[in-house]
Parts: structure tokens; sequence; C-alpha cells
């Protein structure tokens, strides 16, 4: 039987096997976890009172340990493309979630982390620093509220795209919170949580090895990995983690991930971020190539984004092609990136949790 605590539990901690457990803790029946889920996450309802077919004695028991606690948003702000940036409050930290809509689908981008520890020099976030990381109720809160957001929106006749795909691609690097971020996946992907299909569900990493391969076979969602170079030079230039894992062992570990994932056809994302007379020559590419050529892959191409007090400069338009070209007669899948919500610093790289004018990065 659970104790009254000082400090109650959120059930938004809880993929199904947590909740299963917090019921029988209860002293209820295992059915009753379920319920739940589909309260909060088919219904979209986190007052206790208005889950009818909970008896009064089960209500007033959850309500003396429990709570279901959505994150505080304090800012809402809409780019000119249609993009929307939600800042929300975890305690003292400020972190922000984008929903980018497109003309058949819709991303939501969610964070991981107040801040991150990796510090890419050519990414705002890496610049900010990195608090903590954030809990399975912040980041799943995200998704809830932007969800619910959206269902809100349509009942008032402002019709926004349902979210089709989660990226956790927004502030922090989701393999350094894997205590955090398993849960997380456990509960998106969950046909009685919010039951996204692994095939649009991805986890983008700057390439923590050790927590690849420690999820390999146990996560199977899409996987990308920002590599952003062709070799160990660059990367160790605008990326300090390749000093610690290099890109011979980072495609290691990604040959490792697919061999046990089914998800997005058994391949991989390639995140390239294109920076002017750094990493976007036809060397470059041709590097690249041969790089990738026994990894099955897809590559996603990124215009780099403004950043404050930063002496890089995006890849002309011109030799982005090229670039492309050139993989595309490798034989390679390659996307441009579009530039979206950077009027509002919601664009790749741009996330900090404040307005980029009023931090010094």
């Amino acid at each position: 039987m659970l104790k009254k605590n000082k400090k109650k539990i959120n059930l938004l901690d809880l993929n199904l096997k947590k909740m299963i457990d917090f019921f029988l803790q209860l002293g209820e029946k295992k059915f009753r976890a379920i319920q739940m889920m589909e309260w909060i996450y088919k219904k979209y309802c986190i007052n206790f009172n208005k889950m009818h077919n909970l008896s009064n004695i089960l209500k007033h028991k959850l309500k003396n340990v429990s709570v279901i606690q959505l994150p505080q948003c304090s800012e809402e702000k809409k780019s000119n493309d249609g993009t929307i940036k939600w800042k929300f409050l975890f305690n003292t930290e400020f972190v922000e979630t984008v929903y980018i809509p497109e003309k058949n689908r819709a991303t939501l981008c969610i964070s991981s982390q107040a801040g991150c520890a990796l510090k890419c020099n050519f990414c705002a976030t890496g610049k900010l620093g990195y608090t903590r990381n954030l809990l399975v109720s912040e980041i799943i809160g995200q998704i809830w509220f932007v969800i619910n957001k959206i269902h809100q929106f349509k009942l008032k006749n402002y019709i926004l795209h349902p979210i089709t795909n989660i990226v956790m691609m927004g502030m922090g690097e989701p393999l350094l919170n894997l205590r955090n971020i398993i849960p997380v996946i456990d509960i998106i992907i969950d046909k009685n949580g919010f039951n996204f299909s692994k095939n649009k569900v991805t986890l983008s990493t700057a390439g923590i090895v050790p927590a690849i391969n420690k999820i390999a076979g146990k996560i199977d969602i899409s996987l990308a990995i920002s590599l952003h170079a062709p070799n160990d030079n660059i990367r160790d230039m605008i990326m300090p983690i390749n000093k610690v894992y290099n890109i011979n062992m980072l495609l290691l570990s990604i040959k490792n991930y697919l061999s046990k994932s089914t998800a997005n056809r058994g391949i991989v994302t390639i995140e390239y971020i294109m920076l002017l007379n750094i990493n976007d020559s036809i060397s470059h590419a041709k590097e690249l190539s041969v790089l990738l050529k026994n990894i099955p892959c897809k590559i996603n191409l990124i215009p780099w984004n403004p950043i404050k007090n930063s002496f890089y400069q995006c890849s002309s338009y011109e030799k982005i092609i090229i670039f492309s070209n050139y993989l595309k007669n490798k034989g390679f899948i390659v996307t441009i990136r579009k530039n979206r919500g950077s009027d509002i610093d919601a664009a790749c790289g741009q996330l900090i949790g404040k307005n980029i004018s009023q931090v010094n990065i």
C-alpha cells in the first residue's frame, strides 16, 4: 500500500508497467492502470473528478498520493511560415517545443534536457550549457500539451494538422537522459499511450556510442545521427563529443543498432549541417560518400541557421545543391531540410529557452 508522501507521484512520469505497479500498490486491480492511461492519453482528461468509471474511494486514494501535473506554458510564438514554438517553465528552467506543420503532416520537435552539455559550437543550445535532465513527465507533458492544444483549436474551428511525427531533436542530448527517455518512448508508442508508430518517432543523437549500443534491441524507433562532418578533424573542431567517440566508433554503433531494428525500413538518418567553407566542398561530399557507403542511410542536409556571436555562415544554396547532387549520383537518398521558424528562433540549432538577444552565448 502506498503511503501518503509530501511529494505526490506525477502520473505522467509512469509508463504502463510503472502505472500497473502503482495501482497494485494502491490495492487496486491491473485494469485500473489501463483505465488511467486511457483517461490521460486517449481522452486527455487530467481531472480525477471527471473520470466517471473510477469509484469515489479510488479517486480519494489517487488525490492523496498522486497528481497529473502538466508543464506550465509561459509563451507561444507563431512564425510567418506556420511553425509554432511553445516555451515551458520547468521549476526555474525554460525549455522549448516546436510544432512544424506541412501540407499532409505535422512534426513535433521535443526537448529532453534544459540546455545541453555537448557544446557543439554551431548550436545555440550547446553554447547555452547544461542545467539538468528533464523528467519523464516534463517530456511527455510537452506532447500532451500540444496535442490537447490542437484539439482545443479544432473545437474553436481553428484547424491545425494533427501531429504525425515526433522527433527528439529539441534542446539537449536525449541519450544523456536515457533513464527518462526509455519510458518516454514507451508511452509514445504504447497502444495505451499516445500510440504512435515506431516509424514516426525519431531519436536524434550527436553520437553517445555506449548509449546507442545499450538501446540496440531494446528500443526500436527511427534513429538520426548528427554527423555534420566527413572526417574526424572537422568533427573534432565543431563537435567536441567526437574527441570521446570518434566517427569510426559511431558508425560501428549505428551498424549494431540497425542490425536489431526494423524501424524506418532499417535505415538511419544522417544529419549534416552545411557550413560555408567548413564541410561543404565537393571533396567533403566525396569523403562523406566513402564514409557512408556501407551504412543504410538517408542524408538530410541542413542549411545552418544563424545564432548570436558565431563566425559561421551558411553554405550558399548553389553549394548545397552541388553537394546534394554529388551524393545522389552516388546512389544516396538525400533531402535538404527546409528552413522553418527562424523568425521566432525556432529553427534547428536556435533553441535556448530564452530570446537569443537576452542571453550572452
